[in-house]
């Protein structure tokens, strides 16, 4: 008997995907930013919005005070997961680091964690809203404990099979570099092709970042968005026994299934 599949109550709606179209609709052309990726200003973080700017390769960025800010940053910072390497002497480190690592366990002490430095972006309207995205099954946390303790930690927004990381954090050497390790690793098992990094660091190049201009970009973008063919990846077996509902509502689909990362590999949960 197929899974029984049930989205969250917010999204059974017919008007759901023709709002997150209207605000497509409603953002500027990319082309349009200026040199530093601003691209415009106001607006709402309502889920349908968020949904809207990402699939576009855009997101919100402001400080307490200003204004919803829209960015589009070109070149864009992204990582393939089939090409995520972990250099050795990180390896080597991480080996003798009884890390334990989760996902979606701890998704609001992981922005709290983001959030605690001393200039942020993370302002309580953008905790509450990606809360929501965390509810709904969009936003996603992974998480890094030791001896019982949150040590470190990222979050990112997912649609289709593209990932797009947010922010990360770590108390202790090494757990957030943990965490993007078991990050990538959930990403091949999915069926996701895009890691979105937005903007470019050491950590990030050091792992296989690579930079890309705008239309290398948003050409990856947009085919990680696409209905893919049926195949035995997760993302697709998800939503396998209603396809009429995936073709409905792709690529704005919440994951579905649960896992456990046991012996350096992700598990599905039954």
């Amino acid at each position: 008997m197929p899974p029984q599949i049930i989205l969250p109550e917010e999204m059974d709606t017919p008007r759901f995907i023709p709002m997150v179209q209207l605000f497509s609709a409603g953002f500027p052309p990319t082309s349009s930013a200026d040199e530093d990726g601003f691209l415009c200003h106001g607006g709402t973080l309502a889920v349908p919005a968020l949904l809207a700017a990402y699939s576009k390769g855009i997101f919100p960025w402001f400080s307490q005070g200003e204004p919803i800010l829209w960015w589009t940053l070109a070149p864009r910072c992204v990582l393939l997961p089939e090409q995520y390497h972990l250099p050795r002497r990180a390896a080597r480190k991480q080996a003798s680091m009884p890390f334990v690592i989760t996902l979606d366990t701890a998704f609001d002490q992981v922005l709290d964690g983001c959030a605690n430095r001393n200039e942020t972006w993370l302002t309580q309207d953008i905790h509450t809203a990606y809360s929501r995205m965390f509810r709904l099954g969009f936003a996603h946390s992974v998480e890094a404990w030791l001896d019982g303790e949150l040590v470190g930690g990222l979050y990112g927004i997912a649609i289709g099979r593209a990932f797009f990381g947010e922010s990360m954090f770590h108390t202790v050497s090494e757990a957030s570099r943990a965490c993007l390790k078991a990050l990538t690793g959930l990403l091949r098992l999915r069926g996701i092709v895009l890691l979105d990094c937005q903007q470019q660091t050491q950590h990030i190049m050091m792992q296989g970042g690579i930079m890309l201009e705008r239309d290398d970009f948003e050409g990856r973008l947009s085919q990680a968005l696409a209905l893919a063919p049926a195949s035995d990846d997760a993302l697709t077996l998800e939503y396998e026994g209603d396809p009429d509902l995936r073709k409905e509502y792709w690529p704005y689909l919440p994951w579905q299934q649960r896992y456990i990362h046991k012996d350096g590999a992700w598990q599905a949960l039954p």
